[in-house]
């Protein structure tokens, strides 16, 4: 899952990114709300974490944008991402205004990491139609808050890269996924498009869940790229 964390005080919308990334999840940096319109622009993010005191654009402004203006969706496939508000503003009219603008979740600064992590978590489930620390496809499951995951009760042993493509299929599965897609979603900006990383990363995962020799799960579609069998093949 690729995120977007908009926050105009560096140090925590550094803190806030390190402690996302090691979550698993691609995030990206923006530090005031040019920047982050112009991101939004041009990247299909599933979740922006989101300040509303913003020095030039005010965060309930994005939130608006982001809702109602279709050149803020990069790929019409995507759906809008996800919007969660952290701010100062701890006032029942500011939660409210914030709600109604879009916004999917509401959360007061000061906040700690956790719950912040807890929150995220619970909102791209959301997306996948899920409730709970659980993913489930076929024999495969995921915990996202224990960050374990096993295949016909055998342990997977991941990489947190391994981990996040795994939790991006599962959420999405049936689904083809291009490389261009995945690239985009479990990738971040840093990413270099040219290379094989996606391919190699698809392979390697594969591997990993039919190392016990259970069925592949994971199918390349030719020309369009790769799905997750919502029952495996075998």
């Amino acid at each position: 899952m690729r995120l977007l964390v908009v926050e105009d005080e560096v140090d925590l919308a550094s803190a806030v990114a390190r402690g996302l990334r090691r979550e698993g999840y691609a995030v990206d940096v923006a530090n005031d709300g040019h920047e982050a319109l112009d991101r939004l622009a041009v990247t299909a993010y599933d979740l922006v974490c989101l300040d509303l005191n913003l020095p030039d654009v005010d965060g309930l402004e994005i939130c608006r944008r982001l809702r109602t203006d279709p050149s803020y969706a990069p790929d019409p496939g995507d759906a809008a991402p996800r919007v969660l508000v952290l701010t100062a503003r701890d006032g029942i009219e500011h939660r409210v205004a914030g709600l109604d603008e879009g916004a999917d979740d509401y959360l007061v600064k000061p906040f700690a990491f956790a719950e912040l992590a807890a929150r995220v978590r619970t909102l791209l489930r959301r997306d996948a139609g899920r409730t709970g620390a659980e993913l489930r496809v076929g024999d495969l499951r995921l915990d996202t808050a224990r960050f374990e995951a096993s295949r016909a009760d055998r342990s997977l042993d991941l990489t947190a890269k391994e981990f996040a493509l795994l939790r991006y299929f599962m959420s999405h599965a049936g689904q083809v996924l291009s490389q261009e897609h995945l690239l985009e979603h479990v990738w971040d900006e840093h990413a270099d498009p040219f290379t094989n990383t996606v391919r190699v990363t698809v392979g390697t995962l594969r591997r990993k869940l039919s190392e016990g020799g259970e069925p592949p799960i994971i199918e390349t579609v030719v020309g369009r790229g790769y799905r997750l069998l919502e029952e495996p093949v075998g």
